[in-house]
Order: structure tokens, then sequence, then C-alpha cells
């Protein structure tokens, strides 16, 4: 059915079926997903979305370095926007892009495309006089991750620095939207409640993953809030940053990626932080003071250099690092009275 849909809409992206989703999360393990899709560019994945079933399970993936799929696979459509999505270029202030043209003489725009990796848009940043983006060195993933989920860490968030973003929906329809049409927090973003509701889609059983939607507070009956990772997805965004010290900018660069090697275990497969940190404290000590620093299941582990990273030591299967992921949840209640919420999302059928 896709390889015909494919031919009659003419698109120009390419599209395999039955792929091995270990293949492109950054955990190395999960099982396979129906359909994947790579698109040339905005115009053909619009197309694309145009064509595809309403009820087509649908999901969007970088370098998926947040995620885990199960090794039942996933049923549906991956739609694979690194390796297309990945312009990147310098803007002045203006209102079309979200930004003052008062504060041209103090601030600039990076325009970056979902599919660019984050370190790379703060090293574009820093070449460019901007500062404020070097964080996002530290940020193993895309831009549309980032996005998608407030990606952040010492001390600075994604969405401190959004002018504008760029959404796509399920119809191929393109959206310009601000920040305040968005309700963003720790590690979440969602819609705000003010964006009017949309029918709710009748939708084949799916587990868990992009389709466990209730209607939300706000909407009538048959209705539900719109819901990122759902109806839209970040194509782009205009991140306006102070001008400043270039030089001082990449230095920092460098010392927060030397802080990274030496404080992650970069050298296995993994997801970055699993868990969020609960408020006032430090996922990674939680962990650490309940003695699971080194703990296996399968080939999966808790890292013995970060507590809050589980590493794959080499043939772990999906299965192995959520079994993990439990056993840190519950030991770390059991003994402090906190639950852990991962971070990292878990999709697929088991």
């Amino acid at each position: 059915m896709m390889a015909a849909l494919k031919r009659l809409m003419h698109l120009r992206g390419e599209l395999l079926e039955e792929v091995s989703m270990a293949r492109h999360v950054s955990w190395r393990a999960g099982g396979l997903v129906e359909r994947f899709y790579t698109p040339v560019d905005v115009d053909d994945l619009s197309l694309f979305l145009q064509g595809l079933p309403k009820d087509e399970p649908l999901y969007f993936i970088g370098l998926g370095s947040n995620l885990l799929v199960r090794d039942g696979g996933l049923r549906g459509t991956v739609v694979h926007l690194h390796a297309a999505l990945k312009d990147i270029h310098f803007e002045a202030c203006h209102a079309r892009n979200g930004c003052s043209e008062e504060d041209a003489a103090t601030h600039g725009v990076v325009y970056a495309q979902a599919g660019v990796a984050s370190p790379k848009v703060a090293r574009f940043a820093a070449n460019h006089d901007l500062v404020g983006a070097e964080f996002l060195a530290g940020i193993p993933g895309t831009l549309g991750g980032a996005l998608a989920m407030n990606a952040g860490c010492y001390g600075h968030e994604t969405w401190q620095y959004v002018s504008l973003v760029q959404t796509i929906d399920r119809d191929g329809e393109m959206h310009l939207r601000a920040p305040n049409e968005f309700e963003v927090g720790y590690r979440h973003v969602e819609f705000a409640p003010a964006l009017s509701p949309i029918p709710t889609p009748t939708l084949p059983a799916s587990g868990e993953g992009a389709f466990s939607s209730p209607t939300s507070g706000g909407g009538r009956e048959g209705e539900r809030l719109r819901r990122v990772g759902f109806d839209e997805w970040f194509l782009a965004a205009w991140l306006r940053l102070p001008k400043g010290d270039g030089a001082a900018s990449r230095e920092q660069i460098k010392q927060l990626l030397a802080k990274r090697i030496a404080s992650q275990p970069l050298n296995l497969p993994n997801a970055g932080s699993v868990f969020r940190n609960p408020p006032g404290d430090y996922a990674a000590r939680l962990i650490e003071s309940c003695g699971l620093k080194g703990r296996q299941i399968g080939q999966a582990q808790v890292s013995e250099k970060h507590a809050n990273f589980i590493v794959n030591l080499g043939g772990a299967s999906a299965s192995d690092i959520e079994a993990l992921i439990e056993l840190v949840q519950q030991t770390v209640e059991t003994q402090t009275g906190v639950r852990l919420q991962p971070e990292v999302r878990i999709i697929g059928d088991q």
C-alpha cells in the first residue's frame, strides 16, 4: 500500500518497510517498525502526510537519543527528520521571526530546522557571536527533540530562547506558532488550553505511544485538546540570542563537552538521562544512594560512571532496559519515598 502511495504522490523521499529501530535509537535496541520514511525536505514531508490514512500511528524521530522502542516493535510509520531537515542560518531580529527590530543591536536570531543536531546549533550560534546557546552542546539529540521536551542542562532550557516555531500537522499543513501558544515546563511542552479543541479521531488499539490521548479538560465530549507529538510536530525554530563574545562562547562549549565526556558513559550506547530530576534533588544522587550503580539486567546496566544513565553493554534487549528502568523506580521509591519519572519515551508493543 505504501509503495503504491509513494509512486502515486511522486514522493521524493525514501520509504522502507520492516525497519529495525535498533539502528535508529541511541540505545541500539528495539523492534521493527512497519514503515520508515525519510523525506527530502518539508514539501516532500507535507505530501507524504497528506497521503497517510488519518488513523495511521505516526512517530517523528531525530537521533533517537531519548527513545526506547519495545522489542515487539511499532505499528504504523516513523518519519526520520535528522537526515532531512538540516537547514541552519543567521537572521537579524525582525517581527517576522518573532523578534523585535528594536532588539537588532543587541540580539540575533538562529533559524534551525528540527533535524539539526543540538551541538551544531550551539557551535553555529557561537561562530556568529551569539551567546546563551552553549548548553545545547550537552544535549545528545536534535533541535526537534529539544523543542518537544524543553531539553536543558547547566541551568538553561531550550524554550528560554525560542521566539517562533514552525510545526506540521497530520494533514501536512504547516503553522507558525509563538511561544505563548504553548505551556512549557520542566522536560515537558504542550499546547496551551486556549487553542481550539479538535475532534477525537477513531484510532485502532495501539498500546502506549502516540495515540494514548484521552479527552482533556477544556474540550467538550468527543473533543480533546491539541497535543504536541500527536497532532503537530516541530519542524523548525527561531532562537533569539544575545550578541556577545563568540570566542568565549566557543571556549565554554569546549569546557562543557569536556565535563560531559568526564562525567557520562559516552563510550557505550545510552539514551542520556533516564529520569527527570525530582524537585529539589537529583535523580542520580537518589539512584546512587540506593546502591544501584552497576545493577544489571541482561546486558542493560545502571552506569557505574553516572547513575542516571542506563547503558547497553552489548546485545541488551529493549525489555532488559525497560525492566531495569522499572527496577530503579521501584527500589528508589521503596527506599526514599520518591517516585522517579522517566525522561525517556517508551513506545511500541511488548
